[in-house]
């Protein structure tokens, strides 16, 4: 599930996919309609009287109109997203590119342009003048009127003219929600709380417990950063070459030529095994979001210490990104952080990961942002409250220790930072903080 799922991100991070998905199918129901018409579906048509059947010059018009502003208005959308995209990742930062990328709005809304385009075209050319000679008896017996006019495909190309009408408003409407600050935390918040939930779906204490003794290392013949690990194919070999595979990188890491990638315990190590764990590797030149929830939290520190910034100095951004570093320290300070490998309990894997343990992810998200969070009143206030609350929800002492110890970190930054009130007043906010914990 979890290879389906990185190769589906893979297809859909990108804007070429949808729009050839929509375009294939507009040809697939353009062939289709065009049969029914030759087919002489279309004659009950004749007989409406709210439907006036369409003349071959006038269907002509009407097709090339729908056709033509249609990739008119593909081309507008197209330069609007790469706009906004630009903007975006230029306010907010440039790793924020692949989630703009990823945006089903803008993909779909540019894919029902193309579709409706490429349909229009195609029942564009099915239809004949009125002094033109029939290609077939199909034709001829298809409709009453002088020429081909695919009326049943016609019908539905206005219909898609008007699906398109309506894309398009919500593309005027979505472009500028989607570059609000709010809005793009709560993406990468949200996606982040979804990736914890699915590499730890299990509640509970646990972390990982790594054998440290030494084994023959397996080691890069790239460069680039690891983009996904096919655990199950490396507990597969493992189990084929009777060891045990520990594992000294994680998904996100940058690996070169020489560099460590996993040690064989219990077990000789040869090259097919070698060639065995370099393929279950997906090394690629920048980082994703799939099984990897440390990109989707950098994303978090980066606009936050951007927002924090002397040049930008937006304290209510760094406190909004604070929220959802918060939201996602607590839930993983609720959950077992060892890694399900290929079904297997944890105690008798074959494949051991590099230790996610909390006080790496505490690290990664509160500590990088603490110098900065120091310097700002308000944004230290909500740092030290959110550190609380995500202590107030476990039952780990340990756990709960390292939130402590990073509450008392950041006040001894801002004692550098911070005087009069300001300091006197997260002084007292770090008192309740340490009364809840004792």
């Amino acid at each position: 599930m979890s290879e389906v799922r990185w190769l589906w991100s893979r297809l859909t991070g990108n804007y070429w996919f949808f729009p050839t998905l929509f375009a294939l199918a507009a040809t697939a129901l353009a062939f289709g309609m065009l049969a029914l018409d030759r087919a002489g579906s279309a004659a009950w048509l004749n007989d409406q009287n709210l439907i006036a059947p369409a003349r071959p010059d006038g269907a002509t018009t009407m097709l090339s109109v729908i056709a033509s502003s249609m990739i008119g208005v593909a081309a507008t959308v197209f330069s609007i997203t790469i706009a906004a995209v630009a903007y975006a990742s230029g306010s907010y930062g440039p790793r924020l590119l692949t989630n703009f990328m990823q945006d089903r709005g803008n993909q779909l809304s540019l894919a029902t342009f193309i579709g409706t385009f490429v349909y229009a075209l195609i029942v564009l050319r099915s239809v004949r003048a009125e002094d033109e000679v029939t290609s077939s008896a199909q034709d001829a017996a298809a409709t009453a009127l002088p020429g081909f006019v695919p009326q049943l495909s016609l019908l539905v190309a206005f219909g898609l003219m008007a699906i398109s009408v309506g894309v398009l408003v919500y593309f005027l409407n979505h472009i500028p929600d989607s570059i609000r600050i709010n809005t793009v935390l709560r993406g990468i918040g949200q996606a982040l709380l979804d990736e914890v939930e699915e590499m730890y779906p299990h509640l509970g204490g646990g972390e990982e417990r790594r054998d440290m003794r030494e084994g023959a290392p397996i080691r890069a013949d790239r460069a680039g950063y690891i983009q996904f690990i096919e655990f199950d194919d490396l507990a597969k070999a493992a189990r084929k070459h009777g060891c045990c595979l520990t594992l000294e990188v994680r998904t996100g890491e940058f690996i070169h030529a020489g560099m460590v990638l996993a040690r064989v315990v219990d077990g000789p190590g040869n090259d097919e095994l070698a060639k065995c764990v370099r393929d279950a590797l997906t090394v690629g030149s920048a980082r994703t979001p799939a099984q990897d929830p440390q990109f989707l939290m950098d994303e978090l520190v980066e606009i936050g210490l951007r927002a924090l910034s002397p040049g930008i100095n937006d304290p209510f951004t760094a406190i909004t990104a604070l929220h959802w570093l918060g939201a996602a320290t607590a839930d993983l300070a609720r959950r077992d952080l060892r890694k399900v490998v290929a079904e297997e309990a944890p105690e008798a894997r074959s494949v051991i990961p590099l230790a996610d343990d909390f006080a790496h992810y505490l690290a990664r998200g509160f500590g990088i942002m603490r110098s900065a969070v120091a310097t700002s009143r308000p944004a230290a206030l909500v740092m030290l409250d959110s550190l609380r609350h995500a202590a107030g929800a476990i039952d780990d002492e340990h756990r709960a220790k390292l939130l402590e110890q990073e509450g008392e970190r950041l006040l001894e930054q801002a004692r550098l930072a911070l005087d009069g009130p300001d300091l006197q007043e997260l002084e007292a906010r770090h008192a309740l903080f340490a009364r809840q914990l004792g």
